[in-house]
Order: structure tokens, then sequence, then C-alpha cells
């Protein structure tokens, strides 16, 4: 090939560049770290929301890739002109918006060691530590949440860490229909019935959609603010049994601890009871408040969860643990197997066949996957329980904190209490000002509680986003970025004063 100058005689360009050469991936990424690290340090210079416009990308980055190598300094410095700009910066200390997404030292560090070791990982043999690394780290956490016994390996469940609460959802919707249409016939598939509270995250609908539920089989069961939009027993009850009458099969319930919308919790025990009635799938969805639940104060929004079937969370909203990653626990793993095992030729092995290691491959929906438990792993032995538990504290009093504030604010109310670190307000439809009391009516407050965050928002100062829970337009504020402590809760609070001083003097 020659030395590393001699030059290809129609390119130009040098013949010995390689995919990876030790030293050259030593320099490049001693530059990217420190591109990281600065970035994280002026992370509060930067909008919160991004500013740019719908295609603004397609300007700046030229219509064909390169037909040689850039050199990493020149690709860096447009990661900081082009990419950042186009950024809404989820790691800010500012942003209280959806659920966080937070990381951590060591949980971005266990990424690099994921990328580096780069296993497959979908049976045993095909890298023994990936495999039982998980299992260890499932049982971990499942022993911090005080999971019942049954969910861990060592009491003949398990847990596997998926990507997402969507195939969490389906993995456990496609077992629980594979063990039902054994029992009732492959011919009633269309008879299966789904069913979550009006609150429950979407994913679940289309987990349902893509396991073959009939889009007219998803029951959505109606929740009121007089139960904090907790889904009840009676309703659930009510839902059944008019399908059992018009001949439907109920297959799965989907009950949630800590809903998108609001953070309400259903009741685990009494839905699971109804559930069980009728021979019913329980999956329990925890992927934001399940983080909580390590905490011995929060455990209770648990309680009942001895009675389903699998429960999942995901440590890359609230649990200092990067992205992808959702644990999902199950009670009998025989289920999964027999939904989603698949065994080629070319995949046999001597310990596969002797059934006496778990391969992940019979577990999710995919081949291949990612070795996700090395992050989850430096993350619990970097910091240890009782430092997770304290940060999760934390987040949640800078919570009660924002709370407290709403709450003395009378042009302001709180339209649903608050379990977790998320705050739900609005404008009040019956403000009291300084100078009089004005009456907006409900459809006036959600109109003017919308204008005020697309303002808050538009300053670039905060991030928060919204949802409308029984007809209510709300305001979200969640707190949980990892470097946003008590200075940026009270300035999230300064922003929402101002612009909507700035927004009710304009009705004057």
């Amino acid at each position: 090939m020659g030395s590393l100058n001699t030059q290809e005689p129609e390119t130009g360009f040098p013949t010995s560049i390689k995919p990876f050469e030790p030293e050259e991936f030593r320099r490049h990424a001693h530059l990217v770290i420190d591109f990281i690290v600065d970035y994280y340090k002026n992370i509060e210079n930067y909008p919160v929301r991004s500013q740019v416009e719908p295609g603004y990308l397609w300007k700046r980055v030229p219509d064909s890739a390169p037909n040689g190598p850039e050199p990493m300094e020149d690709i860096l410095r447009d990661v900081r002109n082009d990419i950042v700009p186009g950024l809404t910066h989820w790691q800010s200390p500012n942003f209280f918006g959806y659920f966080p997404s937070n990381m951590s030292t060591a949980g971005f560090l266990g990424e690099m060691l994921c990328t580096a070791f780069n296993t497959p990982g979908f049976n045993w043999i095909t890298s023994p530590a990936s495999t039982e690394l998980e299992n260890i780290v499932m049982d971990w956490i499942g022993k911090m949440l005080q999971l019942p016994h049954e969910f861990l390996f060592s009491g003949g469940g398990g847990g596997v860490i998926q990507g997402t609460t969507c195939e969490a959802i389906l993995c456990t919707v496609v077992a629980a229909r594979d063990r039902m249409l054994q029992k009732i016939g492959l011919e009633n598939i269309t008879k299966l019935v789904v069913y979550a509270s009006d609150q429950t995250h979407s994913a679940f609908q289309k987990a349902s959609q893509i396991a073959g539920i009939r889009r007219e089989n998803f029951r959505a069961v109606g929740t009121t603010a007089r139960n904090a939009f907790s889904m009840t027993p009676d309703g659930l009850r009510a839902a059944i049994e008019a399908d059992v009458k018009a001949g439907l099969v109920p297959l799965f319930l989907c009950p949630t601890v800590g809903t998108t919308s609001s953070t309400a919790v259903d009741p685990l025990g009494p839905l699971c009871d109804v559930a069980k009635e009728y021979g019913m799938w329980v999956h329990v969805d925890a992927a934001y408040a399940g983080s909580a639940c390590i905490c011995p104060e929060f455990r209770h929004f648990l309680d009942g969860v001895e009675k389903t079937d699998s429960f999942s969370f995901n440590p890359h909203k609230w649990f200092f643990t990067t992205m992808d990653s959702c644990c999902l626990w199950v009670k009998d793993p025989g289920s999964l197997n027999d939904a989603l095992s698949t065994n080629p030729e070319y995949l046999k092995n001597k310990a596969s066949e002797l059934k006496c290691v778990v391969d992940y491959k019979d577990w999710q929906i995919c081949l291949n996957r990612r070795f996700r438990s090395l992050k989850l792993w430096l993350v619990l032995r970097t910091y240890g329980v009782a430092n997770m538990q304290n940060f999760l504290r934390r987040h949640v009093g800078m919570a009660k904190e924002f709370e407290c504030f709403v709450r003395k604010d009378t042009r302001f109310e709180v339209v649903v209490p608050r379990n977790f670190s998320t705050i739900v307000f609005r404008v009040s439809p019956v403000g009291t000002y300084p100078d009089s009391t004005r009456v907006f009516g409900d459809q006036g407050a959600n109109e003017l509680t919308a204008k005020l965050l697309e303002s808050v928002n538009e300053s670039g100062k905060v991030f928060m986003t919204h949802a409308v829970v029984g007809g209510v337009y709300v305001i979200r504020v969640a707190v949980g970025a990892t470097l946003t402590e008590d200075r940026h809760v009270n300035l999230a609070w300064d922003v929402v004063q101002e612009h909507a001083s700035q927004m009710l003097l304009t009705l004057t």
C-alpha cells in the first residue's frame, strides 16, 4: 500500500486510511471528548428550544457526500456551527418538557464501552458476559424496586433490557395473544380486546395494532378529575362486561404508574382483581415514575404489582442512563419464548440446546441487541443505591418548590395533584389580580395557557410542554434534567411570571 503519504493517482487521496487505527482513534476521541465537555460547560448559553426554521440544514450541508476524507477538526466545526443550532437541548438544566432524558458521567462512559465492544449478544454464546451481566443487573434493579421474587431470575422469572416501552409492551401483548389463542383458536384473533385508561401512552395502542389487535378493539377507559385521572376498577369492569356480552374476549390490561399527561397512578391491586377474573395478562407501564419507586417513600405506588404478569420502566428517562434502555420483567419467561423464539441451524449451539442459558433473541422483537446492561452496571456501581435515591429526591424537592410557587400565585392553579417531579398547572379560569378578579372561563383559560406556553418557549430561556386532561389545556413542568439546580427552577418560575404579566397586560 505504500507509506501514509502515498497518493492514489486519480483521486490524490492517501491510500492507507483505515476504518480503525488505534492512535488515530485516540487523537480523534480526545477531540470529540473535548468538544462534548465544552458543550456541557456552555449548555446554558444555548436557547433550550431550537430556533431554526424547517429545512434549515438542507441549506447548510452539501447535497452529496464527500469523495475523500475530511479532517475531524473540520467536521466538529460543522457540528458546532450547523448541528448544534438545530438541537433542542434536552440536557439543559432549563429543560422541563416532556419527561427527562437525563444522563450521567457513568451512563456516558457505559455507552462508550458498549459501543467499543460492539457485541450483538443475541444469544449466550455470542457474548456470555453480555447475557449474564444483563441477568445480574436486572435482578439488582428488581430488588431495588422490591419487585416480587417471581419477577427475578432467582425466582423463576427474569428481566430483559429492551430499547423502548413500545417494544416491551409489544413483546408482552404478543405473548398474551399467543397464550390466549392457544385456548380459543387462531381464528378468534379478531375478538381479542385490550384495555387501558384514556391517559395511557399511545405506545400501548401502537404495540397492540402491530400485534394484530383491531383498532376498534382498543378500549380507553375514561378517567375524571375526581379520581385524579386514574383508571377505576368499576370503569374497567363495565368495559369488560360490555365486551363479553358482545362475544369479545378480554386479553390484556395496561395500567400506568405515572401517566404522560399528569403522572396519574392507576391502582394496580384493584385493577388486577378485576382483570384476573377474566384471565387477562396485566402489564404495568411505569416508564417515567418507576425510577422513583426505588425510594421507600414512593414504593407504595407499586402496591399490587405482585398480582401482575409483567412490569417495565425506562432508565433512559429518570435513572441517569443514556438512551436507549427499557427494563422489562416477566413472571413467565416461557410465554415470551413461545411467542418470539426462532431456532435456525446457524444459531444452534450446545449451551442453548441444553437450556442452561438465556438467549435474549427469544425475549425481544429483533435478533441483534446492544450491550445495554453495561450502562446500568456502571451507573449503579459508580453512584450506589443511596445516591441514586438522593438524586431522585432532589428533583422531587425542586418540583415541590415550583408547585408552591404556583399555588401562591392566584393567577394560576394546579390542575392535578403532583405525585413525583412533574407539575401540571394552567392560567386560572377565575384569576385574582392586585386590581381585580378576572373570569376567563375554561375555554378562555385554555387559550391563555396555550398562549403563555408558546411565549415562554419562544424566549429560549426555558422549555416546557403541554397536555390536555379532561378537556383542560395544561402546562407540564417536568423536573429531572441531571444539571438542574434550584436556581434553574427559580428562573423557570420567573420566566412564567414575566410572560404571564406581559400577556395579561394586553387584556386590560
